[in-house]
């Protein structure tokens, strides 16, 4: 069994040499450990830093990608290097490496396909009050639309099994934490959460320049990952509403025209036969849209069958 442990890392030379020497090497259930570090287009020493540190593979994007893509290629070259567990952890320091064990246990004894390292955020003392409130409602949003009982969903310290990384892809440059759990959930992928501390800071996040712009675009990653993997519930939902909207001075011109005071009245007809005709359209989208997820999922199936037929080859 081979664990390959991946860091994501932009500019990172200050605290990489900490992260990859803490990265224990010897893991029972393990024969063998390595350590690939994804640098999206540093500008400093994180290269040869990390390589001085003992990494093993290194990983560099020409340009700065953002922090999904590095951690989609990162599983991608995981793969590729035979790994039978990835576990993935930031290369500011933030999540102590000793504890990979713990992420790895469930794995190795098939009781979860991806584990989560919790911080618990509503409570850690690393995080500010509206930085916990957020997180706390930010995961109550991700786990109603995946389904899935989680009490961190941003956080970046996890393990995949090699079944659970086949199946995960990213489609948002921003961040792959929300969306991979919602498309597990989707997948039916066996999720479990273990409690973690944390290191103290060492840097600010550089996910986004402002708590707004954040919030926005974690808000839009979620979004869009619900209406990929539940487009028929989610713009069905938006094509009743405007439908029955519509109705509504549908019925009102209906009634005065009955009374004889329709003339007055045409403007509600007009109004409704437009919201109306939206709503359809709609409803028309949510069909084509369901249609083109089902072919997505069907994709996704033969995929993975190709993947087993490889690892049997293997």
């Amino acid at each position: 069994m081979k664990l390959i442990v991946q860091i994501p890392c932009f500019n990172e030379a200050g605290t990489i040499t900490d992260v990859v020497k803490a990265i224990p090497r010897k893991i029972q259930g393990f024969s063998k450990v390595e350590v690939l570090v994804v640098d999206d287009g540093s500008t400093d020493a994180t290269v040869q830093v990390a390589l001085d540190a003992g990494a093993d593979h290194i990983i560099v994007n020409k340009k700065n990608q953002g922090l999904a893509r590095s951690f989609q290629n990162g599983i991608n070259a995981c793969l590729e290097l035979g790994a039978d567990v990835i576990v993935n952890t930031d290369g500011d320091h933030q999540y102590p490496s000793q504890l990979i064990p713990l992420l790895t246990a469930p794995i190795l004894a098939q009781e979860a396909d991806i584990v989560v390292g919790d911080r618990d955020p509503g409570s850690n003392p690393e995080f500010s009050l509206l930085k916990r409130k957020l997180q706390r409602f930010g995961t109550w949003v991700v786990k109603k639309f995946s389904g899935i009982e989680i009490s961190d969903a941003v956080s970046g310290f996890r393990a995949y099994s090699r079944d659970a990384a086949q199946k995960t892809f990213v489609f948002t440059s921003f961040s792959y934490t929300t969306e991979t759990l919602i498309s597990a959930g989707r997948r039916g992928l066996k999720v479990l959460s273990i409690p973690v501390e944390t290191n103290a800071e060492t840097r600010p996040s550089r996910l986004a320049s402002s708590m707004i712009k954040f919030l926005s675009r974690q808000a839009t990653t979620i979004l869009r990952s619900y209406v990929m993997y539940s487009p028929l519930r989610a713009f069905g939902f938006v094509g009743l509403t405007l439908i029955v909207f519509g109705l509504w001075p549908i019925i009102r011109f209906l009634f005065f025209y009955v009374m004889g005071q329709g003339e007055g009245h045409i403007q509600s007809l007009v109004l409704g036969s437009t919201v109306f005709i939206l709503g359809f359209i709609t409803l028309v989208i949510a069909v084509l849209s369901d249609t083109i997820a089902t072919n997505r999922r069907l994709l996704e199936i033969a995929l993975d069958r190709l993947a087993q037929l490889e690892n049997r080859k293997e």
